[in-house]
């Protein structure tokens, strides 16, 4: 049967917290019962001084009814660590597709345009979640809204797969705990779900670049269901396959800041629709010969009229403007390396002063550019990090607390009403190039990227790493250029 968006919010965790409690005392029960059975029958029959026939087979049964009581208790214990496990993992999952589900369904004001509508969340079979405006607009959706209905759907949906997953983990390990014969307890012991979510794990991380998105997929949840402990054994053994499996993919909202222009293709072609598109191609070719090869590069592509994501060059990004450098080091990293630290050291101390690994995200923050070439490549991004801390003992045996992590950023290429350009004294009036959107000569786009992961130890005093040397990224020398911009070319 398969797991849905109604069996994940109407899963009744109160019983499934009531049998957890029961068996926590059936192992308890079961504790005392062998420690009585151990110290008094054991070792009276062991002590006894008799033999023969009857003395042998009376030893050997009371030896085999403590091992069974053993075996119950140790069975007992398992069924309440798995039930446990899966009972606070499923309540974790159960209140953030309920809160999602509450957020999505109030909307939201934004900074600039008109507020977001309210969507409605509903469950559309095999395991998926639909998401729709509760408002019928004559324009039709905007781009911020699709986006929205897009990021709470596959957020929802995947939420329902780590439910079934998490449900899936503990049936396996319960039969595994009882073992096949109805009257023979005392098989496979488990301390929580980690002894089989872990091992299905490092299979999947394995595979490297043979994975299927739905297998990078379920690695990336169960990497958040593991323990710190567990994770870090995961790390240690495939961190480079958890990377290329999109492990520090950001889990934030990636949507369009506002309405964009319109619906695309919506108005009739005029004259001076052509005017300006001639304007704007020669922006290109000047951009490109320029200082402004990244300017050149996004409107390039938004005249190519294909709509198609566009790669952001994050190291170049971050190389080319000190001030977006710093914004990321102050609103994403400085401000929290203390927090964070403390937060790994205490996973750390719990685990008994192993190795642990925790992951972190922050949430978006805006940066506006003021150099004219990322001005008018992309104006204002979001930006978050996303990492993983580790904490192992160093040298000296004090536990040293690493961050490895990598800087995402995301925007939507569109130019809002009342939006021009200048460029020393070429000038394209207000308007005009959100017009080439509306008129089906052009089309908005999304752009998303990341930077190159870096290694940076909490607390250590050392200065922030810098990003990678871009190289040629984004000049018109980068051999992967084209590929990015989606390929075609401008009339020239």
């Amino acid at each position: 049967m398969t797991f849905t968006w109604t069996d994940l919010i109407t899963l009744d965790l109160a019983r499934l917290n009531d049998a957890a409690t029961e068996w926590k005392t059936a192992a308890e029960g079961l504790a005392e019962l062998h420690t009585t059975v151990r110290d008094g029958l054991v070792k009276k029959s062991e002590a006894a001084q008799w033999e023969g026939a009857n003395a042998s087979v009376t030893r050997e049964f009371v030896r085999s009814a403590a091992k069974e009581v053993d075996d119950l208790r140790r069975e007992a214990k398992s069924i309440h660590a798995v039930l446990a496990d899966a009972h606070e993992e499923l309540t974790r999952i159960q209140k953030q597709a309920k809160d999602l589900a509450e957020e999505a369904s109030q909307g939201s004001p934004v900074d600039e345009g008109e507020p977001d509508p309210g969507l409605l969340v509903s469950d559309a079979g095999g395991g998926r979640v639909r998401v729709e405006s509760s408002i019928c607009d004559v324009r039709g959706p905007s781009q911020r809204t699709l986006d929205m209905i897009r990021w709470y759907a596959d957020t929802l949906t995947g939420l329902v797969s780590h439910a079934a997953e998490v449900d899936a983990a503990a049936t396996r390990a319960m039969r595994a705990t009882h073992g096949a014969a109805p009257y023979d307890a005392g098989h496979a012991e488990y301390s929580s779900l980690d002894e089989d979510q872990l091992p299905r794990a490092m299979k999947l991380a394995a595979l490297g670049d043979e994975a299927k998105p739905a297998q990078q997929a379920e690695l990336r949840r169960l990497w958040q269901s593991l323990s710190p402990d567990a994770r870090a054994q995961l790390w240690t053994a495939h961190k480079e396959d958890l990377l290329a499996a999109g492990l520090f993919n950001p889990s934030v909202k990636q949507v369009a800041p506002d309405r964009g222009s319109g619906k695309h293709g919506a108005e009739d072609i005029e004259w001076n629709d052509w005017v300006t598109r001639t304007k704007m191609q020669m922006l290109v070719v000047g951009g490109d010969w320029g200082d402004m090869n990244d300017a050149s590069r996004h409107m390039k592509h938004y005249l190519d009229n294909t709509g198609t994501p566009m790669e952001l060059p994050v190291d170049k990004m971050l190389t080319d403007n000190d001030g977006f450098q710093g914004h990321v080091d102050r609103h994403h990293l400085l401000n929290r390396e203390s927090e964070w630290r403390e937060q790994a050291l205490a996973e750390y101390e719990r685990n008994g002063d192993r190795a642990v690994a925790v992951p972190v995200e922050t949430p978006n923050a805006d940066y506006y550019f003021q150099d004219q070439n990322w001005f008018y490549a992309v104006g204002g991004v979001r930006s978050n990090i996303t990492g993983v801390m580790t904490v192992v003992p160093g040298a000296d045996g004090r536990p040293v607390v690493g961050l490895d992590y990598q800087v995402n950023v995301w925007d939507r290429y569109n130019w809002d009403e009342g939006k021009g350009v200048t460029i020393g004294k070429f000038q394209i009036p207000d308007g005009e190039p959100s017009q080439q959107h509306k008129v089906g000569l052009a089309q908005e786009f999304n752009m998303a990227g990341s930077s190159s992961v870096k290694h940076y130890e909490l607390g250590s005093g050392a200065a922030v790493p810098s990003p990678d040397d871009p190289g040629r990224a984004g000049t018109r020398s980068d051999p992967g250029r084209h590929g990015r911009d989606g390929g075609g070319d401008v009339d020239r």
